[in-house]
């Protein structure tokens, strides 16, 4: 299925109703004045939304924007100084950490459905992405018909492996699915042969096969025409269904 990328936060309405007046502050508006700080949860192999460079350090597109958003905020609540706390984060913990208040805002590569709607908001989308696979080309894999009875890794907590177990049961295929923590450790499992295939947004695939040792090792499923895009954006607390290449069963 395709979707849209957007940011998450955990920031509150008035941040974008109007001058900020002490006495009007709630929620982590509140807490960002009274601390002089602010947590942004980032992602470590998300690229190019949000990774960590040679030097450890996160940087991406969504990380670009979320120093933006820290702006505004700094300006907002008039502020001489805003510390910025970095905080790692998966597919699984973003969300839990931001309805904690242990992250105000995660900048990745975060879905925005309804089921996360009714825990957490979001900001404007900033890309369109599709759920694909990522197999070696000596596989010769063409299809989710192709993937019948194999392992196939996805990262846990994401869109993408709720579509994937989705289309296994309604098609009743077998895969045998292998949940990874990270996007990283899911093409890890395709590039080691531990897996036939990897189901991630095509961006993030793309990105993987480009960094590999032997990018024309790989090829990318290519995208059923009836797919609906889907947002990616910055999360903060507060369509789907199953797309895959086209087959002969479609």
């Amino acid at each position: 299925m395709r979707r849209l990328a957007v940011i998450v936060l955990a920031l509150a309405a008035p941040l974008f109703a109007g001058p900020a007046n002490a006495e009007e502050l709630t929620g982590t508006l509140k807490k960002v004045k009274e601390t002089g700080a602010i947590t942004i949860g980032y992602r470590d192999s998300s690229i190019p939304f949000s990774y960590l460079d040679d030097n450890q350090k996160p940087i991406g597109f969504a990380i670009d924007i979320c120093y933006k958003i820290v702006d505004a905020v700094k300006k907002e609540l008039k502020l001489d100084k805003l510390e910025v706390k970095l905080n790692p984060v998966t597919s699984s913990t973003r969300i839990p950490l931001l309805a904690n208040d242990t992250i105000d805002l995660e900048c990745g590569s975060t879905t925005n459905n309804p089921d996360r709607l009714k825990q957490v908001w979001f900001t404007n989308t900033h890309f369109l992405t599709a759920t694909r696979f990522v197999s070696k080309k000596s596989s010769k894999l063409n299809s989710i018909d192709d993937l019948k009875g194999k392992p196939v890794a996805s990262t846990s907590g994401t869109t993408n492996i709720k579509q994937l177990t989705e289309a296994n049961a309604a098609r009743g295929l077998g895969i045998n699915i292998i949940p990874a923590k990270e996007h990283a450790e899911s093409f890890l499992l395709v590039e080691t042969d531990r897996a036939v295939a990897a189901v991630l947004d095509d961006i993030l695939l793309a990105s993987f096969v480009a960094g590999s040792k032997n990018p024309e090792a790989y090829v990318i499923s290519m995208l059923n025409p009836s797919c609906w895009l889907r947002p990616t954006g910055r999360l903060r607390p507060c369509l789907t269904t199953s797309c895959w290449p086209a087959s002969s069963r479609d």
